[in-house]
């Protein structure tokens, strides 16, 4: 038989006060007359009993259950964004609500049915959230609810939207090569999406790329080239592997993803190049191999911790959501793959 559960009467009994002033001095309400005397007897006693608040009954004086549901598509199943989790449960617990986490895996009627099982258990708010940043159609069921979008965009849906700043990071990846005294010989591979084109690319690849042009072209520079692929090792191994045997010598690369970073070492590595003597990189997104590269990696680290918090402040905030986008910042992680510009 499970320990019966210790209830406010039980703590007004053994402080000698009536449930009324337990109920109060527990509460921490100061519009009450309770002596400082009363109030200390009530908290002894609660903790002696080792005392919890009965939750539903609270939720039903308060209209708030303190509980928020967490939407997405496949996020808590892919380790490089484990962190956006790590992140909103933190801001959760910090403010003493719990995060009920659900996974649709991109099935449409089975995030119904999980936006219905949460709302069921009457969440306070919801976060819809994506793996990678892209535009969205929230279900229907979350249409007039308290909800904050994460990683992801619906354009005339009533909610906040949390996103990477992808602009400013294209940005800071031309700034980077600039500084170094780069101002040719510079292409970009992976292109403005990846290719086929995928939602993953189109809002990532398009930033990143219009931030990169923006930056050069005021700084009296250009891409020498653009290479359309898809964000893989082996598509950044291929194509960089084609640039250099058509007879290009390139002294700088922007991969618009570590993953295509990675496939270009290998390139310049078997045409005898190095990094960052013979030829610059700076990639996006900053994953564990950034740092194992050798030379590591320069990257734009994808805020995931960030991401994750903010979603929850947002939305244990006071007063009405409004529909913006909140851009956060994607730091530079400054390694050794930038140099000065090789000679000739």
């Amino acid at each position: 038989m499970p320990e019966r559960r210790v209830t406010m009467a039980d703590v007004a009994r053994k402080a000698g006060v009536s449930p009324t002033t337990a109920s109060f001095a527990l509460s921490g309400r100061t519009d009450m007359r309770i002596s400082d005397a009363s109030r200390a007897r009530v908290l002894e006693a609660a903790r002696e009993l080792d005392y919890r608040p009965n939750v539903t009954a609270r939720s039903l004086r308060t209209k708030s259950t303190q509980t928020i549901g967490f939407v997405s598509d496949q996020i808590t199943t892919t380790p490089f964004a484990g962190d956006v989790i790590r992140g909103a449960l933190e801001a959760a617990r910090e403010r003493d609500h719990l995060l009920f986490i659900t996974e649709a895996g991109g099935d449409r009627a089975a995030e119904s049915s999980l936006v219905h099982a949460l709302l069921d258990r009457q969440v306070d708010a919801v976060i819809y959230a994506s793996m990678f940043t892209r535009y969205v159609t929230p279900p229907k069921e979350l249409f007039g609810r308290r909800v904050v979008l994460l990683n992801c965009l619906a354009p005339g849906f009533d909610a906040p939207s949390v996103v990477p700043d992808e602009l400013e990071a294209g940005r800071d990846a031309a700034r980077a090569l600039l500084a170094a005294g780069h101002t040719e010989g510079i292409w970009a591979i992976g292109g403005h999406q990846a290719i086929p084109a995928t939602p993953e690319g189109i809002i990532a690849g398009n930033e990143r790329m219009r931030g990169l042009e923006e930056v050069l072209r005021a700084g009296g520079a250009r891409l020498d080239g653009v290479v359309e692929c898809d964000w893989d090792t082996r598509d950044g191994h291929r194509e960089v592997s084609a640039l250099l045997a058509a007879g290009h010598r390139p002294r700088a690369l922007v991969c618009l993803t570590d993953r295509v970073s990675f496939g270009a070492y290998q390139a310049l590595g078997e045409a005898g190049l190095s990094v960052p003597g013979d030829a610059s990189v700076v990639s996006f997104d900053d994953q564990d191999i950034a740092s194992v590269l050798r030379p590591a990696l320069t990257t734009l680290k994808l805020p995931h911790y960030q991401l994750g918090r903010l979603a929850v402040e947002l939305i244990l905030g006071e007063g009405p959501l409004e529909a913006v986008v909140h851009r956060v910042p994607m730091p530079l992680q400054e390694r050794a793959s930038i140099g000065t510009p090789a000679a000739g």
